[in-house]
Parts: structure tokens; sequence; C-alpha cells
């Protein structure tokens, strides 16, 4: 992992050379407005900046343990400018694969529902356009991606922040691990 890492909300954590693992805090997450009402900027994120069009990856393994705990990718221009992607956790039998995307202080929230238990996903992220334009991915068998959604941040930004994610929106915590982290030059047509 480069050395120009930083943390947003550092949690408990350990880093190897093969992986990054993250003790969530309950009470955690990131959302902004829309239909809740609140406003939560505190989930845990590991992030590097970029100013060029970016490939981001990750493979992630975790045990949620309440709902709406999630660990994933995350994309950040500042607390009202974001992308998530992750799997939420809703009963023990119940997931949502999903992405939010927060656009000048409102979030949305697309989900695809999983009725099976899950602790294993890999995620990917490709942008283009200038940092505008951003291309979600997801996949349980590496080589083999599936678009999750197309979408595009609204603020103009020359450079942004790239990385990792956890959180525990609930009064939870749980162990998420990171491991084969790649970023590269986008490869997005």
């Amino acid at each position: 992992m480069p050395g120009d890492f930083f943390w947003e909300n550092e949690p408990e954590n350990v880093i190897t050379d093969n992986e990054i693992i993250i003790h969530t805090k309950p009470y955690t997450d990131f959302w902004q407005r829309t239909h809740y009402g609140f406003s939560r900027d505190n989930g845990h994120c590991l992030l590097t900046y970029t100013d060029a069009d970016f490939l981001l990856e990750v493979k992630t393994r975790f045990n949620a343990k309440e709902q709406y705990d999630q660990c994933g990718l995350f994309v950040r221009i500042d607390k009202d400018n974001w992308i998530k992607e992750s799997t939420e956790f809703e009963t023990e039998n119940h997931y949502r694969l999903g992405s939010v995307v927060t656009n000048l202080g409102f979030s949305d929230w697309a989900t695809i529902d999983i009725e099976k238990p899950v602790n294993e996903v890999w995620y990917r992220i490709q942008s283009k356009n200038g940092l505008r334009d951003f291309l979600l991915e997801f996949s349980d068998d590496p080589g083999i991606w599936r678009q999750l959604r197309i979408t595009h941040l609204h603020k103009a930004t020359e450079r942004i922040a790239i990385g990792i994610y956890a959180c525990s929106p609930m009064n939870s915590s749980f162990v998420a691990k990171f491991s084969e982290f790649r970023i590269d030059s986008s490869t997005w047509k």
C-alpha cells in the first residue's frame, strides 16, 4: 500500500502486507438527508488522492452482525459529494448489494436483494471524463464482473479521494477484511 493513504474517522485497524482489517465502531455511516432526514459522515475510510481517471478494485470478506453493517469501496470529494459501493447486511439470510451516490448533499440508494448469506464480494469502480463519470461493478467470481450502475458526480474537481470503507450504522461492530487491493489507470471504454 502506498504511503500517501490517510484515514477519515480512523477505526481500530490492522494493516499487513496482504490485508487491511477494520473493526467498525457503532453508529458510523455515510448518508446525507434523503428519506431518513439525517446526515452522517462518520464511517471509516482509508483513502488516497488521484487526479487522473482510475480503476479501483478490492476483495472484501466480512461477518456482518447488525442491519446495515457494510464495507466496500469509497470515492469522495467532500461530505456532500461521494460514492460508496458495498453489500449491506439486512438479516441472516437477506443482504443488499448496493451503492449510494451523494450529489450536492443528497444521497440516493440503489440495491439488488440477495436472498442468501454472503461474506465475500469483489468490488470495482472506474472513472472517465476527468473524474466525473463512474462505472460500479461487482463480482463473486474474480474476473467475471457485472455492472451495478453508471453514475455521475455533479461537483467538478481536479482530484478525488478513493479507497476502502466500512461502517456500522446501528449499535454494532463487525470486522471487515480487505485484500487484493488495486489502483490503476481506468480501462473503461
